[in-house]
């Protein structure tokens, strides 16, 4: 390979360890939010949400931003973001952090008003509560979906270039000049 091609590429290693990373970032995420759940078995707010556990889910989106962020951060400040192919991957990134930020805000709301459904006696107050307890749970869930999608995209676009790493391996060995052939024994070259 030339070197100014050498520059432009994410060392082999480092690609790797950046895609098993935002794998599990992205792992994190979608599981989270396909096993927080907000509904009973039968699809309905129960009648005495946790405000414990809805505020855990607010705090475990707070951590998976922050660490999201933080490997955005990292990447940004390494060499490797500086080109085509890595500022696509740190476009990607930053709109998972983007997303991820979104989500603890909608968990945080969720569970304040679980606190005030505890409290509450008027059928119509309650019914409102249980509605918005719905919709932000479900607009949380949905920034951590979309959030580990983008996370998805930059770990596959950071093995698009790995695979243009190999095809580039591939390229400069074949056009090598051939070794000349090896000298006979015992005679002179012609």
């Amino acid at each position: 390979m030339k070197p100014g091609f050498e520059r432009e590429l994410i060392p082999r290693d480092d690609a790797l360890h950046l895609i098993g990373a935002l794998n599990v970032m992205k792992d994190k995420a979608h599981n989270a939010a396909h096993q927080w759940e907000l509904l009973n078995e039968d699809g309905h707010v129960p009648a005495t949400p946790s405000y414990t556990v809805l505020l855990q889910h607010a705090s475990d989106a707070q951590d998976l931003s922050r660490d999201v962020l933080r490997l955005t951060a990292e990447f940004a400040r390494s060499p490797h973001h500086a080109t085509r192919d890595r500022s696509t991957v740190l476009k990607k990134r930053a709109w998972a952090t983007t997303l991820s930020s979104h989500a603890p805000p909608y968990f945080a709301q969720t569970a304040e008003h679980a606190l005030a459904l505890l409290r509450s006696t008027n059928p119509a107050d309650r019914q409102y509560l249980s509605n918005n307890m719905v919709h932000d749970h479900a607009a949380g869930r949905a920034y951590l979906r979309r959030t580990s999608e983008a996370l998805r995209d930059a770990a596959e676009e950071l093995g698009a270039h790995l695979g243009f790493q190999r095809f580039l391996a591939q390229l400069t060995r074949q056009e090598s000049p051939p070794a000349p052939p090896p000298p006979r024994p015992g005679g002179r070259p012609r």
